[in-house]
């Protein structure tokens, strides 16, 4: 397989090479040249455990790492560091099927993949016979960063620069985050948001003379974020896995349609799931939900793209995004793989803050459903969800699980992306129960007597940790922060 570049003015690499680079030297993102062939055989699958479908899909994907490369990356992602041994756990209530996806060393649906992209980027450096130093350079709206530290502290040959935005990211994030002890992990928080930081972030990873400077010191840039196609490649396993236990259970018939729906921010859980379907999974309609950020509810809606409107920092930090970098991988495909169509969006939206879509590309995304949740909304189905089914949300899982209930009668098998646990936010979580709010460890001891539930063990003694990094910087200063930090 080769990966090629949304924008179409880089040439075509293999796999090991796409992840190594992070993002394209165009400015555009990777993306597989031709969908892999696979053969689901849903009844096999139904009896194959999280580990094994694991293999499956990043094998076909990633073609250019042998069978022993992949296995050697799987069993060092899924094992003990997970809290389940299934790796994704399903709730059922009704036709609504939660994937937990938060049973991983930071409570996040991010694990998934960022426990496995370290075992991939080194790796893929072996192969292409790199020996400098990965400096893996990422944005985070409160979790890509902790799970980033997570998946990648001391690693051997690899540093992590993490940016964060002060305000906005729950007191757990924060805390998970400030008491990093890795020695390779560096992490900043910025007076910006969230957008602030990605902008910086995927301009220094396409700059060239920056580039050139670490070459000159042996190191070289990668990225945590979505935008490196092998953090994307393992999301789409939990959809295939989740499929298969759903036929193992006897809720679908194998070949049945399901609907999938995602609480959306940077939209690359959600086009995971698109990927999934691409390979034979088969879905009948995707739900992108939103927050009060709701630029994506408004994209697909009317086909217009407009990050021109005001920034609102929610209680669902994760979904604090206007300029959602994924997405550009999902117009290339519904373009027809039109790399200049794409070109041009962009560039429109650098320059101008939108772009509208053309019909027939717009019309290509009909199967893609959109809604958004105000924090009124989000507080209560978290209340009424743990009162009518005895099943607490965080407050993204709480958006996905509203805008459901604006668009779907659930007469289909649904799959929610459960994102979090609600442990990672339990101020919001406390308040939407119309509990006292509080912070720190009496947050989540509260949660945990009034909910009747456990305090999970990731983050039992987080607040006994002490605070390591404590740097707050501008946003037009994290170029300086980081030429600081590395050379």
């Amino acid at each position: 397989m080769r990966y090629v570049s949304t924008r179409g003015q880089a040439p075509a690499v293999s796999a090991s090479q796409a992840i190594l680079a992070g993002i394209a030297p165009d400015g555009g993102l990777y993306v597989p040249e031709q969908w892999p062939q696979i053969s689901l055989d849903w009844q096999e699958l139904a009896n194959q455990s999280y580990q094994e479908i694991a293999e499956l899909i990043l094998a076909a994907f990633l073609d250019d790492f042998t069978p022993m490369e992949i296995q050697s990356v799987v069993q060092a992602a899924y094992g003990a560091q997970w809290d389940s041994s299934k790796i994704v756990n399903l709730h059922q209530t009704g036709n609504l099927h939660y994937m937990e996806l938060f049973h991983g060393p930071t409570l996040a649906f991010k694990d998934v993949a960022l426990q496995a992209l370290p075992h991939l980027l080194t790796t893929a450096a072996a192969k292409q016979g790199n020996h400098d130093k990965i400096v893996i350079l990422t944005a985070t709206s409160g979790d890509t960063g902790t799970a980033a530290m997570s998946g990648f502290g001391d690693v051997d040959q690899t540093e992590i620069l993490v940016f964060y935005p002060e305000i906005g990211v729950s007191d757990i994030q924060r805390q998970q985050m400030q008491t990093e002890p890795a020695a390779n992990a560096h992490v900043t928080a910025i007076t910006g948001n969230f957008d602030d930081a990605q902008r910086a972030v995927k301009s220094l990873l396409g700059q060239k003379e920056l580039h050139e400077r670490l070459a000159q010191h042996q190191l070289r840039f990668s990225s945590a974020n979505s935008i490196n196609i092998g953090r994307l490649i393992p999301q789409i396993v939990y959809y295939i896995y989740a499929y298969a236990q759903l036929v193992k259970q006897g809720q679908i018939e194998a070949g049945q349609m399901v609907d999938i729906a995602v609480p959306t921010g940077n939209f690359g859980n959600i086009l995971a799931a698109y990927y999934a379907s691409q390979i034979g999974l088969p879905v009948n309609e995707f739900t992108v939900a939103s927050n009060e950020n709701n630029v994506l509810t408004d994209f697909f809606n009317t086909g217009r793209y407009d990050r021109r409107r005001d920034f609102k920092v929610t209680s669902a930090p994760a979904m604090d995004i206007l300029v959602s970098s994924n997405l550009e991988r999902l117009i290339y495909f519904a373009s027809g793989q039109n790399s200049q169509e794409v070109a041009e969006y962009m560039q429109a939206l650098d320059e101008n803050g939108f772009y509208q879509l053309k019909g027939t590309t717009q019309a290509n995304l009909s199967h893609f459903k959109a809604g958004y949740a105000n924090e009124k909304q989000i507080k209560a189905t978290i209340h009424n969800t743990f009162q009518q089914d005895d099943y607490l949300l965080d407050p993204h899982t709480a958006v996905g699980r509203f805008v459901i209930g604006q668009h779907s009668d659930l007469k289909r098998p649904t799959l929610l992306a459960a994102t979090a646990s609600p442990y990672k936010f339990p101020q919001a979580v406390l308040t939407a129960l119309d509990q006292p709010d509080a912070g720190g460890q009496a947050g989540l001891v509260a949660l945990a007597t009034c909910t009747n539930s456990k305090i999970p063990a990731q983050i039992q003694s987080l607040f006994d940790q002490p605070i390591l990094h404590k740097q707050v910087i501008e946003p037009d200063q994290i170029q300086a922060t980081i030429n600081q930090l590395l050379f």
